[in-house]
């Protein structure tokens, strides 16, 4: 993402969200960052249709509305399915999308094979990927 395009979608955050803390803007940003970053490395035409106002991010592939979540396994929030399942039926999206963000160098995928057993992931969500930010990998777990 360029400089001036990162620079907009940041004023656009801070403008829309005013209602929120400077930590959840915060988080919008990151959130931002791991969409853009992840449509790079897919290496598919996305088009971003919403990430402002939820966690998960409504984006077109191919006349196919789908939602992507990105979820940081060090750095864990609750969510709840039913509230997912919900957005997905309001939206109208075809498919949903689970994508744990990684930045470390080494890989330990038991233990997000271990967090999709025990938060029954699998059941909800069409794809899993693991992400790895920094080495720029996607990796479908499902």
């Amino acid at each position: 993402m360029e400089l001036t395009a990162f620079q907009e979608l940041t004023e656009e955050i801070a403008t829309e969200c005013f209602y929120m803390t400077d930590r959840e803007q915060e988080e919008k940003v990151i959130q931002l960052i791991d969409l853009h970053h992840f449509i790079d490395c897919y290496h598919s035409h996305f088009k971003i249709i919403e990430y402002i106002n939820h966690p998960v991010n409504i984006i077109e592939e191919h006349g196919i509305k789908k939602g992507i979540l990105f979820y940081d396994i060090k750095h864990p929030t609750s969510f709840d399915i039913n509230v997912f399942e919900s957005f997905k039926r309001q939206n109208d999206l075809k498919e949903m999308w689970f994508v744990f963000v990684e930045e470390d160098a080494v890989c330990h995928s038991e233990r997000y094979f271990r967090f999709i057993t025990e938060n029954c992931i699998e059941i909800f969500y069409d794809k899993i990927f693991l992400f790895n930010f920094f080495q720029s990998t996607i990796k479908e777990l499902k």
